[in-house]
């Protein structure tokens, strides 16, 4: 898959999912920009993917922010073709016991982050009359998780939002798509304890955890010209947990 002359922006790309879909964009061929709040992996991320790559520690729910990297990432590169909004939080908890900081936490960076980022994107791509948006929802947006009110709401708001720019944005050649990961084997879900990954296992047909690879084929699949007829949709990556 070819991405030569295009520049894409990843968010909550220094490290894990993130880092993983901007380097297999890289290797397409695409310019690659890397956002995410934590500089000191930002750059570590920038090095391994070489000189062309441009990065910005910048936090997505700070709209002023936002607005001035894509401005000053469509001065630099001359235009925005892919969007990939990945940057997300957990602060998991039981509902009776989560906080309201706890709750607003998630749902600003998993759905303010990501609205924030396709508003002043979207308004390059418009222009262009092409582009593509691909947001990392979550299998617990689709079917729920104990302990995971915020999240769950979070990326469930992420789905209704993808659906609705998709229909909005279709007539400038502008797709919008979501990919929905189950259980995958990060820095995230490394810290669990094991009974919780027992459960987790044990609710996955596949009987394995997946890999930020297989999560981010998908997206860079979504990404990419094969893609061209399909906006709007919300692709499991989960091992069969969703069906």
């Amino acid at each position: 898959m070819t991405f030569e002359g295009k520049t894409a922006i990843v968010t909550g790309a220094a490290r894990g999912i993130g880092l993983e879909i901007a380097k297999q964009l890289a290797e397409g061929g695409a310019r690659v920009v890397l956002v995410d709040v934590l500089a000191e992996d930002l750059k570590k991320a920038a090095g391994e993917l070489g000189p062309d790559t441009l990065a910005y520690a910048v936090d997505v729910t700070d709209e002023t922010a936002v607005e001035k990297m894509i401005d000053e990432v469509a001065e630099t590169c001359g235009r925005i073709d892919i969007l990939i909004n990945n940057a997300g939080i957990t602060r998991d908890d039981l509902l009776l016991r989560m906080t309201q900081d706890e709750w607003d936490a998630v749902l600003n960076v998993n759905l303010k982050g990501t609205f924030l980022m396709t508003k002043h994107a979207a308004k390059y791509m418009v222009r262009q009359r092409g582009g593509r948006i691909v947001n990392l929802a979550s299998v617990s947006g689709l079917v729920g998780n104990p302990g995971q009110a915020n999240y769950s709401a979070s990326k469930a708001g992420v789905v209704g939002f993808t659906k609705t720019v998709a229909r909005e944005l279709a007539r400038r050649n502008v797709c919008c798509n979501a990919v929905a990961p189950g259980f995958i084997k990060t820095r995230m879900t490394d810290v669990l304890p094991e009974k919780a990954k027992e459960r987790a296992l044990g609710a996955i047909p596949l009987g394995r955890m997946g890999t930020p690879n297989e999560v981010a084929a998908a997206v860079v699949f979504l990404a990419g010209d094969a893609a061209s007829y399909i906006t709007g949709q919300v692709l499991p990556v989960d091992g069969g947990m969703a069906t």
